[in-house]
């Protein structure tokens, strides 16, 4: 097990440690790594990052007989998903990615062939309304307020929707207006329709929530790339299965924790996991390609496939190095601010008074919750994102403070006093996390991706890249980021058979 080499054994370490919330960024033998001794390996492909995208690939590849080599830069497998142990270890609750549903076929298809099932999102009753000072309720099942303020932003988003098709989510940037759509932000595509405030505040909470940015920071050709890809090659994508729950990119949960499936298949491919092993360089040369990790591990394969979040990707060293229109890409997808804010109670308190969990505020730091109680709803789990501009307000208070203006908000939306004293209070902020940088994905501000755009998924010599960045449909969620590893691998998997 030196230099953290994933065995069976520690695998079921890690999992216990993602169970309990470990930290990522912790490197705990990098500091004696330089004194030691070079260990080299061999092997036909190296995968970069041990999250849904790299596994996928590395378990195509040797499905398929191709010997694989995984560097991982944390002490645990899973990337951007994470579980916190809850209520003494009985439960879990997720601090990373977790929702799934229809059309996100490759995500569900592995969660299967991994034989963990998934469950529906409490969607039953009322959510709550909180606008203009007052919480009212609307049917959990429509999702949507009757609030006409609302209706008009609503009629706003799902028009994009027709814009989205027309431009697509493969090749964005040869549309005939692609330099015209990203030329501008999503908020200026929005400023001559006259939102109200109110409607404006709700269109921010739902954007923070999706992209952890805000309209003013997002070209508005990736926003409409980003639309185009939530569905699949039968279905068009829509704005409204971005934020939907039944039937919406919200509707299910996995058994156990997304991460559970990562960590599934990273069992199968234990021996060839190395894990607390950054990549600080590639070299692709003579035939082959040569990756450096900081602990003085040394892979020589025939090919590479780069599968970290973009703002990782960027701080490797490649030599030769990366084409222009490549390294422009990885700098500029800017990595959005999300944090989960979660509350754990002593049961669900709030489906006994007909309510979902779920709703929109137009005011505080938590304005779009979660019911994230487990499947038996034994304990009551109530959360929501803080992304964007209110991420960076919340990060700006201190603990106390944050706690108690979050727990104010959970008071208000469900109109229950219980709710300010939970039993547990959990807090995950991914812009902290040193091998990730930010969640739930990076994006794009004007000027980028009709230029470059070209260079997302093009391979650079025998180097591939892969990321939930870099996938055709449903970009910026695990199902985009196995999609992504899956494509990747079909790419090397080509140039191994006929030996390049």
């Amino acid at each position: 097990m030196s230099h953290a080499t994933l065995t069976r054994r520690r695998l079921l370490q890690t999992g216990a440690a993602a169970a309990l919330g470990a930290s990522a960024t912790a490197l705990p033998r990098s500091a004696s790594a330089a004194s030691r001794r070079a260990r080299r390996l061999k092997a036909d492909v190296v995968v970069v990052g041990a999250g849904f995208s790299g596994l996928a690939a590395a378990r195509q590849l040797h499905a398929a007989g191709h010997s694989v080599a995984i560097v991982e830069a944390r002490d645990v497998v899973g990337g951007r998903t994470r579980n916190a142990s809850i209520d003494g270890g009985r439960y879990i609750t997720e601090v990373g990615g977790e929702f799934v549903g229809p059309t996100q076929d490759r995500i569900l298809a592995l969660a299967k062939a991994m034989r963990i099932p998934t469950f529906k999102v409490y969607n039953s009753g009322q959510s709550a309304f909180a606008v203009r000072g007052t919480r009212t309720l609307y049917p959990a099942s429509v999702g949507i307020p009757d609030d006409p303020e609302v209706q008009k932003l609503l009629q706003v988003l799902t028009g994009v929707d027709k814009l989205a098709a027309d431009v697509g989510p493969l090749t964005p940037w040869k549309h005939a207006k692609a330099r015209q759509y990203d030329a501008i932000t999503f908020a200026d595509y929005l400023k001559p329709f006259n939102l109200t405030p109110t409607a404006n505040a709700v269109a921010d909470a739902i954007f923070e929530s999706i992209w952890g940015a805000d309209a003013d920071e997002m070209s508005f050709l990736y926003v409409l790339q980003y639309v185009a890809a939530a569905g699949n090659a039968r279905t068009p994508g829509a704005f409204l299965r971005l934020i939907a729950t039944g039937g919406g990119a919200q509707e299910s949960r996995i058994v156990g924790g997304s991460v559970v499936v990562a960590q599934a298949v990273a069992k199968q491919l234990a021996d060839h996991i190395h894990l607390e092993s950054p990549v600080a360089k590639i070299k692709d040369h003579d035939n082959a390609v040569t990756v450096t990790t900081t602990n003085n591990i040394i892979i020589t394969a025939k090919r590479v496939i780069v599968a970290v979040p973009p703002v990782l990707a960027s701080k490797i060293a490649y030599a030769p190095g990366l084409p222009t229109a490549k390294r422009t890409l990885l700098k500029a997808m800017t990595p959005g601010s999300l944090t989960k804010v979660e509350a754990v109670y002593d049961k669900p308190f709030w489906r006994d008074a007909g309510l979902s969990g779920q709703g929109v505020s137009d005011t505080g730091l938590a304005r779009v919750p979660w019911d994230n109680s487990p499947p038996d709803g034994g304990v009551g789990v109530y959360f929501s994102f803080i992304g964007g501009k209110l991420h960076n307000q919340w990060a700006a208070l201190d603990p106390a403070t944050r706690r108690a203006q979050v727990l104010d908000d959970f008071v208000r939306l469900l109109g229950d006093e219980r709710a300010r004293t939970p039993l547990e209070y959990i807090e995950k902020d991914w812009t902290t996390e040193r091998w990730t940088r930010g969640c739930p994905v990076g994006h794009f501000a004007p000027g980028v991706l009709q230029k470059h755009g070209a260079a997302l998924r093009t391979p650079v010599g025998r180097i591939h890249f892969a990321g939930t960045e870099t996938s055709d449909y449903w970009l910026g969620y695990m199902d985009g980021a196995v999609r992504a590893g899956e494509r990747a691998a079909s790419e090397v998997h080509a140039k191994l058979r006929h030996g390049a």
